[in-house]
């Protein structure tokens, strides 16, 4: 009866112990055949289109890869011969896949970045299909799915970028178990930015910006500037080259140029200036700026900026007004850390101004008046005193009504009517103020004025035509009289009745003198 009931009692315990376990199966690991898993690329920029190519396979536990063997997207034989000349050291006595994986395991965080970069670089030349891939991002991630277990190289297709404003991803290696990571990559920045001067208050030219205004025949004064990327320092070589495209109006001096590199001066030898046989204006070019033969501290880095100044004359092909003269820049660049590849920034652009004064010569019935002439004169800062500069003379042959002066900066000016038409009283010198207002935003021309602070001149000012008109009137000179004229017949007349009367007057008295006898 005893036994009966322990049996019973065994039964009763063991079906407990089955329940118990079944409920509990779900939530113990189990041991997955053929899982796939996922890379995620988290890059906000479009136009990437990342591979995946399976270096080695085996068994996935944890960040653990066991049971190691060649991957799918490689030639495991052209590998194994590649990473033992490139550093026998290392991978000297490697036989097989398993003996590559644990001279580059790096324990559970996998293989110091520099390793894992060169054995990347290495496996680059020798990668076949790639075993997944991904062409757009999705809420800003790239992924990469239905992997199974492995060891992988990741990067953009070849030649995905070429000529982009993005640059290549550097080579990604991981184990394979659903991870997450952000690109190693980056471009440089490039920028353009001109001078501007008042010269009749100034010595010298106001900050760098976008906007300026100039006179003709100025020499004005440009920088372009390249701020390199984050991963400068993973690329083998790095070639730069600064494109810059002038309007007509400017006249690049090509012997102006200077390159800086953070700020400190290169030598000529590291770079070259060309003005023949491109689509425009000029190139500085870096074949390779990791070759750059300055002292130490002038060598590149990441983050640094190479800076290129130079100066363009402001010719007589200006456009006057709103229109502007703009000068626009880009650069070329390495975008690819792996390999070869080039990319290009957006274009950058600045805008010079320039303006004119026309002054209408008019009488006061305000016709049209030939036969003046006027000089314009500038006022410019000097050290010690300011001095008049002649801008132009207009007028000293011919018979000009309409002057213009033509590509005027902002500034104080003097005109002076240097020939006056004949039976005209001479103006007296008129001296004025053109101010302009530009913003950098937009590049626009906001307003023009001119004041006279000597003088009846009142200017009217255009401008989308950078215009400032005025008349300048001229007064007749005192009508004085004349040998020949209306005088002498008064005179005549006024002698003709003094003789009559004289005669009247001898008459009278010889018959005075008869009546009287």
């Amino acid at each position: 009866m005893v036994m009966k009931q322990t049996r019973k009692g065994a039964a009763v315990l063991l079906s407990l112990l089955l329940t118990l376990l079944l409920t509990l199966l779900p939530a113990v690991p189990a041991l997955a055949v053929g899982e796939t898993y996922s890379i995620t690329i988290v890059n906000e920029a479009e136009g990437h289109a990342y591979e995946a190519y399976q270096i080695f396979q085996g068994d996935l536990s944890g960040k653990v890869l066991s049971n190691v063997g060649w991957g799918d997207s490689v030639d495991g034989a052209g590998l194994l011969e590649a990473l033992k000349a490139a550093d026998s050291e290392k991978y000297g006595a490697c036989t097989s896949a398993a003996d590559v994986a644990k001279a580059l395991d790096g324990g559970e965080d996998g293989p110091a970045a520099a390793d894992a970069e060169a054995f990347a670089g290495t496996a680059a030349d020798y990668l076949t299909a790639p075993k997944g891939s991904v062409d757009a991002p999705v809420e800003g991630k790239y992924a990469i799915t239905g992997l199974p277990a492995g060891y992988y190289l990741v990067k953009d297709r070849d030649n995905s970028l070429e000529g982009s404003e993005d640059a290549y991803t550097n080579y990604i290696v991981r184990v394979v178990m659903d991870v997450e990571m952000a690109p190693k990559s980056d471009v440089p920045r490039s920028e353009k930015k001109v001078k501007d001067i008042n010269d009749s208050e100034s010595l010298v030219h106001a900050q760098w910006q976008d906007t300026a205004d100039h006179d003709i025949g100025d020499r004005i004064p440009f920088r372009l500037m390249a701020a390199l990327p984050a991963n400068y320092s993973t690329y083998g070589t790095y070639a730069l080259t600064f494109h810059d495209t002038e309007s007509q109006g400017l006249t690049f001096q090509s012997d102006s140029v200077k390159v800086y590199i953070d700020g400190k001066p290169v030598d000529d030898a590291d770079y070259s200036v060309v003005t023949e046989g491109i689509d425009c204006t000029f190139e500085v070019r870096f074949a390779d700026l990791k070759t750059v033969t300055a002292a130490e501290e002038t060598k590149a880095g990441n983050n640094s900026v190479v800076t290129v100044e130079y100066e363009s004359v402001l010719n007589e092909r200006a456009v006057v007004g709103a229109a502007g003269n703009p000068n626009d820049m880009y650069i070329t660049f390495s975008n690819n850390p792996n390999g070869q590849g080039t990319g290009r920034t957006p274009e950058d652009t600045v805008i010079v101004f320039t303006y004119k004064v026309v002054i209408n010569k008019v009488d006061n019935e305000q016709a049209a008046l030939p036969g003046a002439a006027f000089t314009l004169e500038k006022k410019i800062k000097g050290e010690t005193e300011d001095v008049w500069e002649t801008v132009e003379v207009l007028g000293a042959e011919g018979d000009l009504t309409t002057f213009a002066f033509v590509g005027l900066d902002d500034g104080e000016y003097r005109l002076t009517e240097s020939r006056t038409p004949a039976g005209y009283n001479t103006v007296e010198p008129i001296e004025f103020t053109v101010t302009a207002a530009h913003e950098d935003a937009g590049l626009r021309l906001t307003s023009l004025s001119g004041n006279a602070a000597t003088g009846e001149i009142l200017f009217t000012p255009v401008v989308d035509d950078g215009s400032l008109t005025a008349a300048v009137i001229n007064s007749k000179g005192v009508e004085l009289p004349e040998t020949g004229g209306i005088g002498t017949v008064v005179f005549y007349v006024l002698g003709g009745v003094l003789a009559a009367g004289a005669g009247l007057l001898l008459v009278v008295r010889r018959r005075m003198k008869t009546e009287n006898r």
